[in-house]
């Protein structure tokens, strides 16, 4: 947990994140007085953001762990553990609901946005925000093993092309004004390394590569890392509707 802690911090703090973050916030209309939930709200740096511009934010997570450290890090804010498909909020009750990079581990995000509206006043927003994990763009010596590698690793994710369908998400669920944008991290630096050796030890694990390839691709990110020539794009989609 410490190690993905880092990560995440490290990922949140680039310049590309925060401009998403921000973005997310301007599309939820978050200010004084609104009341927004943040759905999957890890260790609470958008809980704490939406505050600072005078949001009400409830964080809501079913990891305990990063709850504790959400807790510690803003002892001020208000955090719960909860099912994203049953809320404990009123119908009619919130201004806004986010969800970022949570809905690809939810073994039912119809359910989830189906309580998402339902929770949204008449005229609330909800915004969405996520990778779809077949897309993620590694530059590598080895083009075909790097498709598998990659491939492999969606592939154990509960939904690694939901991402894709934020659009028919939040249309199927009633909301209206649906747009979407795709906002691309370039990741460029050596802290990327413990994304990519994930990534390769999920696919050797899975069967798809064997521990050699997974070695020799591995070292070839290492050696872009050293020489500055590593390259990851992710891109990211963001959808966002209003509640009818």
């Amino acid at each position: 947990m410490p190690q993905l802690i880092a990560l995440l911090d490290a990922v949140d703090a680039m310049p590309d994140a925060r401009r998403l973050r921000t973005r997310t916030y301007d599309l939820l209309v978050a200010g004084p007085g609104s009341r927004i939930v943040d759905a999957g709200c890890g260790a609470g740096r958008a809980v704490a953001e939406l505050g600072e511009r005078g949001a009400q934010a409830t964080g809501i997570d079913l990891d305990p762990q990063m709850l504790s450290v959400a807790r510690d890090r803003h002892p001020k804010a208000d955090f719960r553990e909860a099912d994203l498909t049953r809320l404990a909020f009123a119908d009619a009750s919130l201004d806004g609901y986010r969800a970022d990079k949570v809905l690809h581990t939810l073994p039912d995000p119809v359910a989830a946005l189906a309580e998402a509206r339902r929770v949204l006043r008449s005229g609330g927003r909800a915004v969405l925000v996520g990778q779809d994990w077949d897309t993620v763009v590694i530059d590598a010596t080895d083009p075909a093993l790097t498709r598998t590698i990659v491939h492999a690793r969606a592939d154990l994710t509960t939904g690694p092309r939901v991402a894709r369908r934020h659009r028919a998400l939040l249309l199927d669920a009633g909301f209206t004004e649906v747009a979407v944008e795709v906002h691309t991290a370039v990741l460029t630096d050596a802290l990327v390394l413990p994304l990519l050796a994930g990534f390769a030890s999920a696919a050797c694990e899975g069967g798809a590569i064997t521990a050699d390839e997974a070695d020799e691709w591995l070292a070839d990110q290492r050696r872009r890392a050293a020489t500055d020539r590593l390259f990851v794009a992710i891109p990211m989609f963001l959808g966002a509707g209003t509640r009818a």
